[in-house]
C-alpha cells in the first residue's frame, strides 16, 4: 500500500470548527465520489483536537503550531497509482478536488508526501 499524507492548515479566515466542518461535510463527499476514478482504496481524516494536551506536548518539544488535520489517502500500490493515472477522468477528478481544497486549505503551508507504511504495532 502507498499512502499520501497531507498535513492541513486552514485558511486564516476560518475557525478550526468551520474548517473541520467544511472538510468533513463538503470535501469528504467529493473525495468519496471520485475515489474509484482516482484509485483511492482508503481515505481518512484526522481532525486536530485536545488543544490543552496538544499545547503541552508541543511545548515539551518546542514544536511549531499544529496542523488542523491530516488527510491520509491510500492506494493499492505504486504500480496501480501509475496505471490509474492513464485512466480517463483522473485529471478532471483531481482538478475538481484541488479547486475545492482552495476553499478551506492554506495549500502553501500544508505539506504532503507519498510514503510506504511499515506497521510496527497493530
Amino acid at each position: 500500500m502507498i499512502k499520501l499524507t497531507f498535513c492541513l492548515r486552514r485558511l486564516p479566515h476560518l475557525s478550526r470548527e468551520e474548517f473541520q466542518r467544511y472538510w468533513r461535510e463538503t470535501h469528504a463527499p467529493l473525495v468519496a465520489a471520485r475515489a474509484k476514478t482516482l484509485g483511492i482504496v482508503k481515505y481518512e481524516q484526522v481532525h486536530a483536537g485536545f488543544d490543552e494536551m496538544s499545547a503541552a506536548a508541543r511545548a515539551s518539544r518546542e514544536a511549531s503550531e499544529p496542523y488542523d488535520g491530516i488527510a491520509e489517502i491510500w492506494f493499492e500500490s505504486e504500480e496501480a497509482m501509475r496505471a490509474n493515472g492513464q485512466n480517463p477522468g483522473v485529471a478532471d477528478a483531481a482538478r475538481e478536488l484541488l479547486e475545492d481544497e482552495r476553499n478551506f486549505i492554506d495549500l502553501a503551508n500544508s505539506p504532503l508526501w507519498y510514503n510506504k507504511v511499515h506497521t510496527i504495532v497493530g
